[in-house]
């Protein structure tokens, strides 16, 4: 069996890497929070671990692969949108994860074996913090319930900071209700018009949970107590994966939440930081669909070869120069293929052993360019990238995206958001797809086939 070795931020070194049971390899990573368009780094950490699961699914089986993404569906950002568009907050949620999931299917990603929303999960969320209070770990002010970090010897240990550098430098909020500045939220009450469960700890009004108690609360849901890997980008380090630990860690008795904690670096585009006062904040589908990045659109398979051309801990600098790279990458991948007359082989093993080395998807490419100057091995570069996603003969790759898009636009027919569904449709018909819809004739319910016309 393949040997994988994984940076882990925790001990800050290589390690490889032995699941605690190889039936069931067990990672979680932090998804969306489902209120607007996936923005380009979005993207990042989602391409970086559907490669990670990928790999996993090579290694060690695909029914032995339990992938969990969550879904942030309970938010400030999700009320303040719905309150500005004058929509429910379940129209908000269902349309932009429909969103998100043909984006990131267009991209190449695969649909994760669980992906549980927030709002499904409040009972488990409510539990563990009662259980936190009742230990120690936590206390009710205000009608609000607050990790104490002090009861926690070495919080801090995953970003390395101590306390004061925390309160100094982070995205610490200051609340008279906290006895202690980095005390973070675990339940908040609601305000009119927000959504409202009963609250734990013996708050008599309803209330919400804070951010990090989520993702506590639906890892031990489905992966346990302690799990493989946890990833994440970057910037999820503090405070966010930090809280999870204290969290979890005091609610289980100490134990680990994760044994391998991973995170993608930062992404730049033309060397400067993503914001829409700089006019270079994009979303994944105004790339896929638009010109105002480089003067053309960009294909999803582009756009994921792009982001595997450096290495996920790296930043990554987001350029034109970059995808007209990637664009030149497939073609000429693609002519050998098709020169080659090549059906798809096994995965070329040195080209697998650079992906379990950390997933050092630039020495795998390197590895791709040697295996499509030989026709006979054509097969083996064929299989190795469609390891990591990429179909550089593009057919599949238009198949997915185009599969992604009628599911987003029946799911905005669901909820009679009919503008988006007819733009899909008509933005599908440019490109020379036309849609055919129809009832089941088992279920009644509605389906959709297409056709290309061109």
């Amino acid at each position: 069996m393949t040997d994988i070795r994984l940076y882990n931020t925790l001990t800050r070194s290589k390690e490889r890497f032995t699941p605690l049971d190889p039936a069931n390899v067990r990672m979680y990573v932090c998804g969306p929070t489902v209120y607007d368009f996936a923005h380009i780094g979005n993207a990042r950490p989602a391409i970086v671990f559907d490669v990670l699961f990928r790999l996993l699914t090579e290694v060690y089986g695909g029914d032995h692969v339990t992938y969990v993404r969550n879904v942030t569906d309970v938010d400030d950002k999700i009320n303040a949108r719905a309150a500005e568009r004058g929509v429910d907050i379940r129209t908000i949620t269902e349309e932009t994860l429909a969103q998100y999931r043909a984006d990131m299917g267009a991209l190449g990603c695969l649909q994760p074996t669980v992906e549980p929303r927030a709002t499904e999960h409040i009972g488990e969320m409510v539990a563990m913090i009662d259980k936190l209070i009742a230990d120690g770990h936590a206390y009710v002010a205000d009608d609000h319930v607050l990790f104490e970090t002090a009861s926690m010897a070495d919080y801090g240990k995953l970003s390395n900071r101590a306390l004061d550098e925390m309160i100094a430098g982070a995205r610490v909020e200051v609340a008279s209700y906290k006895k202690a500045p980095t005390d973070f939220v675990l339940w908040k009450p609601s305000r009119d018009g927000e959504p409202g469960w009963p609250s734990p700890g013996g708050i008599t009004v309803e209330g919400r949970p804070g951010w990090h108690i989520e993702c506590s609360a639906m890892s031990e849901r489905y992966l346990g107590e302690t799990f493989d890997i946890h990833g994440g980008g970057i910037d999820l380090i503090f405070p966010h994966h930090e809280n999870e630990i204290a969290q979890s860690r005091c609610a289980h008795g100490g134990a680990p939440m994760a044994q391998v904690w991973m995170h993608n670096g930062f992404l730049q585009i033309e060397g400067e930081k993503m914001s829409k006062s700089l006019g270079n904040f994009f979303t994944v589908r105004e790339l896929l669909d638009t010109d105002h990045f480089g003067g053309r659109k960009w294909p999803g398979e582009v756009l994921r070869l792009a982001m595997l051309m450096s290495h996920y801990r790296e930043p990554i600098d987001f350029a034109v120069a970059k995808l007209e790279e990637a664009v030149s990458i497939l073609d000429r991948w693609e002519r050998a293929a098709k020169s080659a007359g090549a059906s798809t082989g096994a995965v070329d093993q040195t080209f697998l052993d650079a992906l379990a080395d950390d997933l050092s998807t630039p020495l795998a490419i390197a590895r791709v360019h040697e295996l499509m100057n030989n026709p006979d091995t054509v097969p083996a570069a064929l299989a190795s990238l469609e390891l990591i996603g990429i179909d550089p003969v593009r057919e599949a790759a238009v198949d997915a995206n185009v599969e992604a898009r009628i599911e987003a636009r029946l799911a905005c027919l669901m909820n009679k958001d009919f503008e988006t569904a007819d733009k899909i449709r008509d933005d599908l018909a440019g490109e020379g797809i036309v849609l055919m819809d129809y009832k089941d004739p088992e279920t009644g319910a509605r389906r959709t086939k297409w056709e290309m016309k061109r």
